[in-house]
């Protein structure tokens, strides 16, 4: 019979215990966080965590926050996962770029030099977009616990506020590191349509498809190219697909157990998307009012991306009202909601955007339901607040855009 380690003992696993965690919902204390060897955290009793190897962060520490819309083409994601973003979702770029960034990122991860008590880890997936990353403990050779009896550490806000965004261990020599990327490589389109008309668009970030006979073929193209969500767009300020076509992506897409986001733009496009079986709107609709029966059903199986900053970028101007009236009315009805920015898409903060935070309590989420919005339970990083997370409605979008990204770098220090 094998015998089963006692996970206290067991080298491959890292513990962390925080002033507070929020997980699956909820803030709370008493309890730490115990990472597996394939990077999962899981909240356990704290009286679980060895007394030596563990190490304490002040604050609050919580999954690894995703920004769910970016274009890594228009945006520095080095300076993102520095502004406290730990994974992205892309929606839209050059597939051989994305795949390459993706890769390095993964490669960075499993990298993170272990130290004593440290591990690097990656989920199933790495290097085909799958958001995978180092769950390792921090710990650097300052803080080697020397003179501490008890064997734990603390996180230095200090030290780390001082640290080189390109200086993690993961990462090599004058390297910076990235967020985790899952992408869904090149928008699907009309011929002749949305963005292949817009200067922004690199050569080779949209692929045509002409017919239903040809989405069998897009969708297996995007999937071989490493894409876990695959992106179609519906704008009427150019050719759209017909409904066949766009129906066609959308079976061919879910026959591969990939999930389908719509970028609806323009009279008829959500309710084109919807009655297609489209899973996500990259964006909430903001060019109309959309009837109530509509946002109803959408909200009855589809997910909205907020991006609401895009509109006004910090001074609402029309559209942002429209959206907000939508996702107010989309959130009532029960609906699901992601946090998504647009990165790259004019003036926007490159990290986590107290904005849009604001303006997603604005169409009547709650902290606890936002930070749902960020968060993943089964997530392979760790953020960090260290100030400590408050769930308070006034302060709550400033506190959440000091997170950063738990890692390797982190220095500690004796308790």
């Amino acid at each position: 019979m094998t015998a089963v380690p006692d996970p206290r003992e067991d080298t491959r696993i890292d513990w962390l215990t925080a002033d507070s965690i929020w997980w699956g919902g909820r803030l709370r204390k008493g309890v730490a966080l115990r990472v597996g060897p394939n990077g999962q955290a899981k909240p356990v009793p704290a009286e679980m965590a060895p007394r030596d190897g563990t190490r304490h962060f002040p604050g609050t520490l919580l999954p690894g926050l995703i920004d769910a819309h970016v274009h890594a083409a228009l945006v520095d994601l080095a300076t993102v996962r520095a502004g406290g973003i730990a994974a992205v979702w892309d929606l839209g770029g050059v597939p051989t770029t994305l795949r390459a960034l993706a890769t390095r990122a993964d490669r960075q991860a499993q990298r993170a030099a272990p130290g004593p008590g440290q591990r690097a880890a990656s989920a199933p997936g790495t290097g085909s977009g799958q958001p995978t990353a180092s769950a390792s403990s921090p710990g650097s050779g300052s803080g080697s616990g020397s003179g501490s009896g008890s064997g734990q550490r603390e996180a230095d806000p200090a030290g780390t506020a001082q640290r080189d965004v390109g200086a993690d261990r993961g990462a090599g020599p004058g390297e910076a590191r990235l967020p985790l990327i899952r992408y869904a490589g090149q928008f699907l389109i009309a011929p002749g349509g949305y963005p292949s008309d817009r200067s922004w668009a690199p050569a080779g970030s949209w692929r045509e498809v002409t017919s239903a006979a040809d989405a069998g073929a897009a969708v297996a193209e995007a999937w071989s190219a490493g894409a876990t969500l695959i992106k179609v767009t519906a704008h009427t300020g150019g050719p759209t697909l017909p409904q066949p076509t766009l129906r066609a992506l959308v079976d061919a897409a879910h026959a591969a157990a990939l999930r389908v986001v719509v970028h609806a733009e323009g009279p008829g496009t959500v309710a084109a998307a919807f009655e297609a079986g489209a899973d996500l709107l990259a964006h909430t609709p903001w060019t109309e009012p959309l009837p109530d029966n509509l946002i109803r059903a959408c909200a009855s199986r589809m997910t909205w991306i907020s991006t609401l900053d895009i509109h006004g970028y910090g001074e609402p101007d029309p559209a942002h009202e429209v959206a907000l009236d939508n996702l107010r009315r989309f959130i009532e009805h029960g609906g699901t909601v992601r946090y998504g920015t647009d990165l790259g898409n004019g003036p926007l903060p490159p990290a986590v955007n107290p904005r849009e935070l604001r303006a997603l309590r604005s169409a009547g989420l709650a902290p606890d339901e936002i930070l749902l919005s960020m968060t993943e339970s089964d997530s392979p990083t760790i953020s960090w607040i260290p100030g400590g997370l408050t769930l308070s409605p006034d302060t709550f979008a400033d506190t959440l855009a000091t997170a950063r990204v738990v890692d390797d770098s982190i220095h500690l220090r004796p308790l």
